[in-house]
């Protein structure tokens, strides 16, 4: 595999510029289960959200009337519940929040849970027919890729909605959210150089998965006891926990710089599925990972927030289907050169997007290095661009891979076995 990559700060090449498609040699056939032994911040979202010019979102439709499905009637499979990167107040080009389900066999786990993406359960189709008809008794477990806001808005609806109306999570079986653990320490100043600010909450300025489901529980303490008391419900901690994912004992997180290289390790298995995970480099949200589902019909891989790592090479070499992330790099660049702000600040952006995030580009590179049978595009930044539109992407993706390459919609189902 390759370890090595050009930079991601290249626009995007046509197909003929990226080479020509190799021959299709059928699907890959390792990897089953049965193998397996202030301000700154601000001015970003406004970056992101000034990126869906209205230009790029007359380009694609902002509803999805039929969303194509591929191998819907797999026995595992992934449900794209939202596809939209980046913290969004509305659904960004008719997408929520990125979230996605990992169906097995009748089994689900929940992979991220991104603004609206409580809505989009409902949507489509996984946690009951009808209001009043609510059942998440056959999810498992939830998996958090990272901490950023964008991943997790939505937990709280999702963990105290489903406790309450949806029969998540038992005394015997509890509903456990895995996620990354205590960062350690504060991310450095950006730019370089710049004074630290103040940070928020001191106490516990970067909780880990664990603690922030312990903090979110908490703030629903009232209507928790009411339902105690009054209608006789467990307590909630007591059905839901939120759980750290230890790295391995030879591996420590890099809180200055790229992750370090790792095999993937294992963080949940049951009768259906075995989970790994792996670092990948999402700049200086550390930890941040990306996970493999392995089953014995298939194996999906979620990327997670990461720029190219060799990491996630490793992990998803050789699966069926690997959801990853993508941003336009025009988009992207003429956001920030827009931006009213001085010349460091927009560098600093340039260098978070480029250097933390996956370009059209790097996932040429990436098709060009691993083994797989479906490459999806999702938490898609922006949700809708110019230039033909994220189909137009994955068509010249498409063109230079063995692999099918799919846009990521919202409600779409995509089979890995």
């Amino acid at each position: 595999m390759c370890t090595s990559f050009s930079p991601g700060n290249d626009p995007s090449e046509d197909a003929s510029e990226l080479g020509a498609r190799t021959p299709q040699d059928g699907p890959a056939t390792t990897g089953r289960r049965a193998l397996l032994g202030g301000a700154l911040g601000s001015a970003a979202a406004l970056a992101l959200t000034a990126a869906t010019s209205s230009s790029a979102r007359a380009a694609e439709p902002t509803t999805t009337l039929a969303v194509r499905s591929h191998r819907p009637d797999a026995r595992t499979k992934a449900v794209l519940v939202g596809t939209a990167g980046g913290p969004i107040w509305r659904q960004a080009a008719g997408r929520r929040g990125i979230s996605t389900v990992i169906e097995v066999e009748g089994a689900r786990y929940l992979v991220d849970a991104g603004h609206g993406s409580a809505a989009g359960l409902f949507a489509s189709g996984l946690i009951g027919p009808t209001d009043g008809k609510n059942d998440l008794t056959a999810f498992r477990a939830g998996f958090i890729t990272h901490l950023h806001s964008d991943h997790v808005t939505d937990l709280a609806t999702f963990l105290v909605q489903g406790f309450i109306a949806g029969g998540l999570g038992t005394m015997r079986a509890p509903f456990t959210v895995w996620g990354p653990g205590d960062r350690g320490a504060l991310p450095r100043p950006f730019p370089p150089g710049r004074p630290a600010p103040e940070a928020f909450n001191p106490s516990n300025p970067t909780p880990g998965t664990a603690s922030t489901v312990t903090q979110l529980l908490a703030a629903y303490a009232a209507d928790v006891n009411d339902r105690m008391f009054d209608a006789g419900s467990p307590r909630i901690d007591q059905v839901i926990v939120g759980k750290d994912i230890a790295l391995p004992a030879t591996v420590a997180a890099n809180l200055t710089g790229p992750p370090p290289g790792m095999r993937p390790f294992a963080v949940y298995e049951d009768d259906r599925v075995a989970v790994r995970a792996t670092l990948v480099d999402h700049g200086q949200m550390v930890p941040s990972y990306a996970f493999r589902f392995d089953s014995d019909h298939g194996s999906l891989v979620i990327s997670g927030d990461t720029t190219l790592t060799p990491n996630l090479l490793e992990l998803a070499d050789g699966c069926d289907v690997l959801l990853h992330e993508v941003i336009d790099y025009d988009t992207i660049v003429a956001s920030i050169n827009a931006l009213s702000v001085p010349e460091p600040v927009k560098e600093a952006f340039r260098n978070h997007m480029f250097g933390a995030h996956t370009t059209e580009k790097q996932l040429a590179e990436l098709l060009a290095s691993i083994e797989l049978r479906t490459l999806v595009l999702h938490h898609l930044v922006p949700g809708a661009i110019d230039r033909g539109g994220w189909a137009r992407v994955a068509q010249r993706l498409d063109r230079v891979s063995r692999a099918t390459v799919l846009v990521g919609e919202d409600g779409m189902t995509v089979g890995a076995g």
